[in-house]
């Protein structure tokens, strides 16, 4: 019995971590099963997804995004973040890049530890009974509570999560939040679908916090939000009443470690 080993790195943007994986000659042996036994925290590395840098012809490089359940998921803000500081770290660019995710084509500057990720332009935003919806590159709930510190985000997040009317579409994450006492801030707290669970902070959640809190609250850009794991802020223009452009996430992305994967393997 011979073992192959997976170079990994660990990254983390403010508390939202991430498996890191160089996979730019397409030897990554993906299943859902090996993603999930490497985002354990118990039993493996410990993360809430998997991201593949690969090649991808007219961008500097493609991010492939893996929940913690293995499942492929939706543009992750963090992650993005994470994937052009990692990318950076490869040599792949120097201070600007332009590469491609699930959602779409992307832009980013490097500035130190920080990152400047440009998303989508949003140009709609629904209102329900008590929330707003909208999608930032992954679907997100976004709703004003009191008393958040004390908010039980996990259980009503996963009640809303697999309710009605998202479950059918496939779930949707699911933002609380409330106003800072700083003018243009925000405090937020994320229950991410895939990973099932609050995470520390979710990039393309706290997006879609700033952009409703300009429409509901009059926030202005820059929006400084704080998650249980850091400081992010948000930039944008607004277009009209529910519309936004040049939005852009930024914040710290950091290396936390590497290391080797061991992979059984017949010899």
């Amino acid at each position: 019995m011979m073992t192959a080993h997976i170079p990994f790195f660990k990254y983390q943007g403010t508390g939202n971590d991430f498996v890191m994986i160089d996979n730019r000659q397409g030897h990554f042996p993906y299943s859902k099963e090996l993603v999930a036994a490497m985002c354990h925290r118990r039993l493996g590395i410990g993360a809430d997804g998997l991201i593949l840098i690969e090649e991808a012809n007219g961008y500097d490089f493609r991010m492939r995004y893996y929940n913690a359940d293995g499942g492929e998921g939706s543009m992750c803000g963090n992650g993005g973040r994470c994937a052009v500081q990692f990318a950076h770290f490869l040599g792949i660019f120097d201070q600007q890049t332009h590469f491609i995710a699930v959602d779409g084509p992307h832009e980013a500057t490097r500035i130190g530890t920080a990152i400047s990720l440009k998303m989508l332009d949003v140009s709609e935003i629904a209102q329900g009974d008590g929330y707003y919806f909208l999608n930032t590159g992954s679907p997100h709930y976004v709703a004003f509570v009191d008393d958040l510190s004390q908010y039980p985000v996990v259980a009503e997040g996963k009640r809303i999560r697999y309710g009605a009317p998202f479950v059918s579409a496939g779930g949707t994450n699911v933002n609380f939040m409330s106003l800072d006492q700083a003018p243009n801030s925000l405090c937020v707290r994320t229950y991410e679908r895939g990973v099932e669970d609050e995470t520390f902070s979710c990039g393309t959640g706290v997006t879609a916090c700033a952009l409703v809190a300009a429409v509901q609250e009059g926030v202005q850009s820059p929006v400084s939000i704080q998650t249980t794991g850091g400081l992010l802020q948000v930039k944008f223009e607004k277009k009209s009443a529910n519309s936004f452009q040049n939005i852009y996430l930024q914040g710290p992305a950091i290396q936390v470690f590497e290391g080797q994967w061991p992979l059984p393997k017949q010899g």
